[in-house]
């Protein structure tokens, strides 16, 4: 084993970041250098916590790191298992008694501020001679091509290979400004421990995209530095700035490539066990993972489909080179042996990414058994930011109890409070307890709340994750909604989901702020169902919020007229003659009802000025046929009674009457089963007179329209048109049908189609009993 040195004995491993093979390199190197540093790829801030680090944990931990000031917000993680070389080369190096130094920038550093994982390894910026040697190799992707190269190979040779593989790759890759400046730091590091090391041993493990760089810019330096010389001085965030680490429980889960995880390596159950047992052994277990896996969720797996699964495995590793199968043999022959129907998509270990949707359901869990549920536990000596003491102090102050229901009468001070607590740990993302009812946007006012407990094995983990925030709830929430409404922009959908959000967790003032973004985007919004949404729920607080004390306020009131006329003038804009219906422009088109209708005299809303418009558009040929009708029943709900029954006749084509009806009964269905019924008189008529095709036509979108009226209000449709018909069934009778609808229009239109073949050669006349 060979590896490359600077003068003055310094060694350098270039490693892939979790990778087994090169952990184990790690640990050779180190039992056989015995090096007096240590020197390793990480955040230098934390040098003076390292026993903190190497404590008594379960792994996989991580570092995380939160850092806020006025011009950005910027978290991550660096996460370690027990096969990360980082983490080896620190344990391994404690052993011997080395000094452990981390050499890299801070992880809140401006040049960190696009990783979000630290060990995220550099693929992108490799991609073309990844892909070449790919294709050479005949592998699907750099994990196919690492696993064959490194992985499941001899540890003979292996450093030789890795620098080789890493030079190859840095070589046709130019680094950029942010890497610059993180090797320029850690080289100085390196320098300044060759000089206090006096001629002993220093060992470096960085990522292997920097290990080139390093190794030049050490090449030339002198040893002529006094022996104790300074290390190089640590940078400090800003004095404005709120900065932290702490150590945090992981998962494999969260190190997965599969569910997002930015890392080289997938798959973590799968490389623990190649860490432990060898890659052989972790193949075999591979296997037994997946069909237990299976089994336990009741699909079959027979000691046959086994077999065949071993065997192929066998086969493909012989005729891919290797000498035993590797993690895509094994998943390649299990596909193989255990799937029996098309696949859909690639599968997801021959491309790069998150798990697709719609994958089929035994691979999914296959990667699943790959991935692993193991949890990471942190020594309880260890610190913990303020904000997790505070969440545990305010649940007991509260007198809730994590492993208990939560019944909440809202009108009650004291239940009131424990609502606004539990809904800001919501909006910090910190487990406990999840709401299964209480007060939503667009229902009915509520005052009662019911929070059913959901126990979470990362809570402590996203407790930690939420302290980048701030030290109290308080204070972190509240950081957390000004960084939601900056980052919103003009979003006004969701910045008006911000605002109601803000009213449950008892933050006034963060509620007008958020008022005051969606009042200012109003002026520029394109976007009716979004503008609709947030009319919908600044009219709700308006009307009901007794709660937070912003009910009849004026800054509401200026968002809702504001909104009313944005939202005219943009239904005046539309135009699409065969657009189908769209429940959100007609939700937004109720919420312009709603709001004339409720607050319309206190506010001074232009009554007038929306029938004009409902006129108009009602009028409109070029607007949509859902829109027409909406404008209709906007007139209609407002005290303008149209000749409903003339207009339906005017849309009576198959493809244009569902839809028309849809936006009528979406703004008017009271005023429909109310009034006279000649307007369902005249639907019933032109539904009769269809042919069997055209019914076929108009029959979905007529479905999604009545389904507009509630059930009791259905009822009463029902028993008008059972009227015209001389029926005496029960009403209900004629909401249920044990067929889809659609089947049995279809049969109709079928038997109509045989009725004439048979006319035409006189084999039938009359009509159908």
């Amino acid at each position: 084993m060979s590896t490359v040195e600077a003068p003055g004995g310094v060694t350098f491993l270039g490693v892939r970041h979790h990778s087994p093979a090169c952990a184990r390199l790690v640990a050779a190197t180190v039992a056989r250098l015995r090096p007096a540093y240590v020197l390793v790829e990480g955040p230098a801030d934390l040098n003076g916590r390292m026993d903190e680090l190497l404590g008594d944990h379960e792994l996989p931990i991580a570092v995380f790191t939160a850092h806020r000031d006025g011009n950005r917000r910027h978290v991550s993680w660096s996460p370690f298992c027990a096969y990360s070389p980082e983490w080896v080369a620190l344990t391994a190096g404690r052993e011997v008694g080395a000094q452990l130094r981390f050499i890299d920038l801070p992880a809140w550093h401006p040049a960190l501020s696009g990783r979000a994982n630290r060990y995220a390894d550099a693929d992108q910026r490799y991609a073309e001679a990844v892909r070449r040697l790919c294709a050479t190799l005949a592998v699907d992707n750099v994990d196919a091509l690492w696993d064959h190269l490194f992985e499941i190979g001899p540890d003979d040779g292996l450093a030789e290979r890795l620098d080789t593989y890493f030079d190859v790759l840095r070589g046709e890759s130019a680094a950029g400004a942010d890497d610059t400046a993180r090797e320029a730091y850690m080289a100085r590091w390196v320098r300044a421990a060759r000089r206090r090391a006096a001629g002993r041993p220093v060992l470096v493990v960085t990522g292997g995209f920097h290990r080139p760089a390093l190794v030049r810019l050490t090449a030339g330096a002198g040893d002529d530095g006094p022996e104790d010389e300074d290390w190089p001085e640590v940078p400090a965030p800003a004095p404005d700035a709120v900065a932290g680490s702490y150590l945090v429980p992981y998962s494999f889960r969260r190190l997965d490539a599969f569910v997002g995880y930015q890392s080289g390596m997938p798959s973590p159950a799968y490389y623990q066990r190649v860490w432990e047992d060898g890659p052989r052994r972790a193949a075999e277990a591979l296997t037994e993972a997946v069909a237990a896996r299976l089994r336990a969720r009741r699909q079959p797996v027979s000691t046959a489909d086994l077999i065949a699964a071993r065997t192929m495995a066998g086969g493909l590793a012989r005729l891919r080179g290797h000498a035993h199968p590797g993690r895509v043999d094994v998943l390649d022959a299990l596909v193989s042996a255990l799937v029996t129907d098309a696949l859909d998509q690639p599968l997801p270990w021959a491309t790069r990414g998150t798990l697709a949707p719609g994958a089929h359901p035994v691979v999914v869990e296959m990667v699943a058994a790959l991935s692993g549920d193991q949890v990471g536990r942190l020594h309880p000596d260890t610190p913990l930011p303020p904000l997790v003491h505070d969440v545990d102090a305010e649940l007991a102050r509260h007198r809730i109890d994590p492993q208990e229901t939560v019944e909440l009468d809202l009108t009650v001070s004291g239940d009131l409070a424990r609502s606004r607590l539990l809904h800001r740990l919501r909006l910090l993302d910190v487990p406990g307890h999840s709401r299964e009812s209480g007060p939503r946007v667009g229902a009915d006012a509520l005052l009662t709340e019911r929070w059913t407990p959901a126990p979470s094995a990362d809570r402590l983990a996203r407790m930690i994750e939420a302290g980048g925030y701030g030290p109290t709830v308080t204070d972190a929430v509240t950081a957390r909604i000004e960084e939601r409404v900056t980052l919103l922009g003009a979003d006004v959908d969701a910045l008006a989901t911000t605002l109601f959000d803000t009213a449950l967790a008892g933050l006034p003032e963060h509620s007008t702020r958020t008022l005051t973004a969606i009042t200012r985007a109003t002026g520029t919004v394109t976007d009716l169902r979004a503008l609709g949404r947030a009319l919908a729920v600044a009219l709700a607080l308006w009307r009901h919020d007794r709660l937070l004390g912003s009910a009849g306020t004026a800054p509401l009131g200026a968002l809702i007229t504001a909104a009313v006329r944005r939202a005219l003038w943009l239904v005046e804009g539309v135009r699409a003659t065969a657009a189908p219906a769209d429940p959100g422009r007609l939700a937004a088109l109720v919420a312009v009802r709603d709001a004339i209708r409720h607050a319309g005299p206190a506010l001074g809303l232009d009554r007038d000025g929306a029938l004009a418009v409902a006129g108009r558009v009602a009028a409109d040929a070029a607007a949509p046929p859902d829109l027409r009708g909406a404008a209709l029943g906007l007139a209609w709900s407002l005290g303008d009674v149209p000749d409903a029954a003339r207009a339906v006749r005017a849309v009576a084509a198959p493809d244009t009457l569902g839809d028309w009806l849809s936006g009528l009964f979406a703004l008017a269905r009271e005023e429909v089963v109310a009034g006279d019924a000649a307007l369902l008189t005249v639907v019933d008529e032109l539904l009769a007179g269809m042919g069997a095709h055209n019914f076929l036509v108009a029959l979905p979108a007529l479905r999604q329209a009545f389904g507009w009226f509630p059930p009791r209000e259905r009822a009463e449709v029902a028993r008008h048109v059972q009227a015209l018909h001389g029926g005496d069934a029960p009403p209900g009778d004629l909401l249920r049908l044990d067929a889809d609808p659609l089947l049995v229009a279809a049969a109709r239109a079928v038997e109509e189609r045989v009725d004439a073949v048979l006319a035409r050669e006189g084999l039938w006349e009359g009509e159908r009993a």
